[in-house]
């Protein structure tokens, strides 16, 4: 299961000041993910083909976005050399979405 001391972990993040914005990146990588595989999120065991759980690669998922949000606040970074790097949030769900 997947709470903010479980995303703050991931992020290496202490204390409460950032609480907020890192709570609004996993409420959005969670809606995200859902939106990304055609199904609703759930916690306990699906119970139809519309849903999908919260797998350790699902988790994952949500966790490694949230990382890159919160990494990466800006769509424009200046005065860097950018390189486009793949994100694993794909690869985890490929399977999982519907085409």
């Amino acid at each position: 299961m997947i709470n903010l001391a479980r995303v703050k972990l991931h992020l290496r993040v202490d204390g409460d000041e950032e609480d907020t914005v890192i709570a609004g990146y996993f409420e959005a990588a969670k809606s995200h993910v859902a939106m990304h595989c055609d199904r609703i999120l759930v916690e306990a065991e699906p119970a139809g083909p519309d849903e999908m759980g919260l797998t350790p690669d699902v988790e994952q998922a949500i966790l490694l976005l949230v990382g890159h949000w919160y990494a990466n606040r800006e769509a424009v970074v200046i005065g860097t050399i950018s390189t486009a790097v793949p994100l694993a949030v794909d690869r985890l769900l490929w399977y999982r979405k519907r085409f």
